[in-house]
């Protein structure tokens, strides 16, 4: 639940976010598509904000019936039935500067399903009282409900990354782990066929990679763009 995308600090704490305490099964096209893309925002508001608390986990809710009675039903997987979450969560809670009192909060509550690049964040904001109920718990019981806190959704964008700028950051992060000529040359392929541009970025990554390879350097390239 706390990517490991952002523990890239430390090999170490990178390989810790792949224990078992920290992983739930999840959709694949959702894990790499829409999540991915909300784990960029999260990481993007850290360039805005200088203080963010994420919290993530998963939740099992309840579906209502033809007959109009609630159910719970969810998959289960390998040989010890391991639970198949129906939906994730994420409370954020952003502050500006660590002078200020104001602070900014958003829950989503995401099913546990493929969602399509035309889905936006807000779709899937839920008032915090909901999360609490549903997964019952109280998040961030320290901060001061009678003081004012914003909607991070109108303190901020809560907009995530669209479907060509996440094909560019895939093809530029599948360029930096490239080890032939020949998967070099697929990835800006396979964007030429998508009729996507690359950027400037990516163009620069493409010609370097090809020096590194062809003559067998390491070179470096620095990435300006989100996530």
């Amino acid at each position: 639940m706390a990517p490991a995308g952002d523990s890239k600090y430390s090999t170490e704490a990178m390989a810790e976010t792949f224990y078992l305490s920290n992983i739930v099964p999840q959709n694949y096209k959702n894990n790499a598509g829409f999540w991915n893309r909300f784990e960029m925002y999260c990481r993007d508001l850290t360039q805005r904000f200088d203080d963010i608390w994420i919290v993530s986990g998963p939740l099992l809710l309840p579906v209502q019936n033809e007959d109009g009675k609630k159910s719970v039903t969810y998959q289960v997987i390998g040989s010890d039935d391991v639970v198949v979450p129906t939906h994730l969560y994420k409370v954020i809670l952003a502050r500006r500067k660590p002078s200020e009192e104001t602070l900014a909060e958003g829950a989503f509550i995401v099913p546990n399903v493929p969602i399509s690049f035309q889905h936006q964040l807000p779709e899937f904001q839920v008032p915090l009282e909901t999360l609490e109920k549903s997964s019952g718990l109280v998040f961030f019981p320290q901060v001061d409900k009678s003081k004012e806190v914003k909607n991070i959704c109108e303190e901020d964008t809560c907009k995530l990354i669209e479907l060509e700028e996440f094909k560019l950051y895939i093809a530029g992060r599948s360029m930096k782990n490239a080890r032939s000529l020949q998967k070099v040359e697929k990835i800006m392929l396979e964007l030429r066929e998508a009729n996507i541009k690359p950027d400037r970025y990516l163009l620069e990554l493409y010609e370097q990679k090809k020096n590194e390879l062809e003559s067998g350097e390491t070179v470096t390239v620095r990435d300006g763009r989100q996530g």
